[in-house]
């Protein structure tokens, strides 16, 4: 689909998680983290917020991110995209070496993205879970009024995670 670089409307309702701190600087559902500190699909002209299809997804992003030294006060928040809500897939095979360590590719791929509102979310794939995916939500579109999310609840973290 990245080609067409046209947005399809979602049949479903999709559901993804992030984590962060409740008491942070930033609200958990919030895109200033990214603009402060850019992802590997955003600049700081290109905010978005960063979740994952799946609450083990974003543990392990969460992991990953933070060196496996997490700080404190670590919380979850559930989010809901409702059906018809615009979404556009990455396609990897499109954009060889779009997982090296240079993240030129993907960065200018979610700078158009952005600045073409060609969706509210982009479905990427993860890259410490590779079958999994990550939902890139640009908070500027209009279709992204919709998306809500629940309150925050405690992240549990396995002791085993760090042995």
């Amino acid at each position: 689909m990245s080609a067409q670089k046209t947005a399809q409307k979602t049949d479903r309702v999709l559901t993804c998680f992030r984590i962060g701190d409740p008491k942070g600087a930033h609200p958990i559902y919030d895109s200033q983290g990214a603009r402060i500190y850019p992802g590997r699909w955003n600049t700081p002209a290109s905010p978005i917020i960063y979740t994952s299809e799946y609450y083990s997804t974003a543990m392990l992003e969460k992991l990953v991110h933070a060196s496996s030294v997490l700080p404190p006060n670590q919380h979850y928040i559930r989010i809901t995209i409702p059906n018809g809500t615009s979404y556009e897939i990455f396609d990897p095979a499109s954009h060889p070496g779009w997982d090296g360590k240079r993240e030129t590719i993907c960065k200018r791929f979610g700078l158009a993205w952005v600045n073409e509102a060609r969706s509210s979310i982009l479905i990427v794939p993860s890259i410490p879970a590779r079958l999994d995916r990550n939902i890139l939500i640009n908070p500027a579109h209009p279709d992204a009024a919709a998306v809500t999310h629940e309150l925050p609840a405690p992240v549990w973290w396995d002791e085993r995670l760090y042995s």
